[in-house]
């Protein structure tokens, strides 16, 4: 339990999209049971590679229990828009602290290189990831995800639908850099073949 109570205080901004639904007393009550349920996720599947828990532990197991929890004390709609709408928060301002970044000199070319060696070891085999890399070329970076942990793990749970928001999360994060262009044509989790990643310098 104390690994699961561990995560959970690191959702605090997910609990803060709870509360504007819930009562104090309810979404209390609701996040306690969310927590008891990601310790038997997280019991269930603790066998899974060092590298696939990077995903399931930090961003998978969590949002689905939450969202299953939440379920259970307001609409099915409004469960999703508290992921949703906390995700949305989360995200937009990383991709603005990125935006700032990458408008100091040299850090488009910095990023692009760094983004697919990061990548590679982050979202390959070793997280629980299938891909395809393209030849490298200058300015660019390129690859397809064939298969998905994030698609897999949440279709066991019974949450697929979630799998949405995270892949709205790369255009959120990456969406509106300056200077870079984030091309995207579908997802697996928005029923497309593959989710095509294709980040390159505009200027």
């Amino acid at each position: 339990m104390e690994q699961a109570v561990k995560i959970m205080k690191k959702k605090q901004f997910i609990k803060n999209e709870a509360d504007k639904v819930l009562s104090k007393e309810m979404s209390d009550k609701m996040w306690k049971k969310a927590t008891v349920r990601l310790d038997k996720i997280l019991k269930k599947y603790e066998s899974l590679p060092k590298g696939v828990h990077t995903h399931t532990d930090s961003f998978i197991f969590p949002s689905a229990a939450i969202y299953l929890t939440a379920k259970e004390f307001m609409t099915e709609e409004q469960a999703y828009a508290v992921i949703e709408n906390a995700s949305i928060i989360k995200t937009t301002a990383l991709g603005e602290k990125l935006a700032k970044v990458l408008k100091l000199p040299f850090m488009k070319e910095f990023f692009l290189k760094m983004w697919g060696s990061m990548t590679k070891k982050q979202f390959g085999e070793d997280g629980g990831f299938k891909n395809r890399f393209y030849p490298p070329k200058k300015g660019e970076f390129r690859m397809d995800i064939l298969a998905c942990p994030y698609c897999r793990y949440f279709t066991e749970l019974g949450c697929f639908e979630l799998t949405k928001i995270f892949c709205d999360n790369d255009d959120r994060g990456y969406g509106n850099l300056p200077g870079l262009k984030f091309d995207r044509k579908g997802t697996l989790g928005k029923g497309a073949e593959c989710c095509d990643f294709y980040l390159y310098k505009t200027r």
